[in-house]
């Protein structure tokens, strides 16, 4: 049957092909057929596999999530700077040279913002730096706007 010496081919029972002899250690190992799954090892190893994806994705998500609360912040922050240069734009009067603050309410949150208005070498116009900070202090939102002096 074999033209090798010494190996027969074994068939199996319940699926399993031809089986080969290991010359080392003298013992059958039966082919296994697609008919019958995966083996426990295999298993594990897909399981680790999955479970080392789906934590990266897990860790994406949280990720995403901060970040998306951060641009909240800062564009709210942006649209109270905006109404504050609105505000000072739309004034009969020029603002005083020097820093200005005060305090908004936008969006259910409180926000500081801090007005410098200084003159450039034109005397015809004022230069306006507006930062908006959340209540810790961090700056969140900055705006600068040039202004023509009446």
């Amino acid at each position: 049957m074999s033209d090798r010496k010494g190996f027969v081919p074994v068939v199996a029972e319940h699926g399993f092909g031809p089986a080969r002899r290991s010359a080392e250690h003298g013992f059958m190992a039966p082919r296994r057929s697609a008919e019958h799954g995966f083996t426990l090892i295999e298993m594990i190893v897909a399981l680790a596999v999955f479970s080392l994806a789906a934590l990266a994705l897990l860790r994406l998500e949280g990720a995403t999530l901060s970040s998306t609360a951060d641009l909240d912040q800062k564009l709210i922050a942006q649209i109270v700077a905006r109404n504050v240069a609105v505000e000072t734009l739309t004034d009969p009067m020029a603002p005083a040279l020097g820093e200005t603050s005060g305090e908004e309410a936008n969006a259910g949150h409180r926000w500081r913002w801090q007005r410098r208005t200084t003159r450039p070498g034109d005397q015809r116009i004022v230069r306006i730096d507006i930062a908006v900070l959340d209540m810790a202090g961090r700056n969140q939102a900055g705006l600068t706007i040039v202004r023509q002096v009446k």
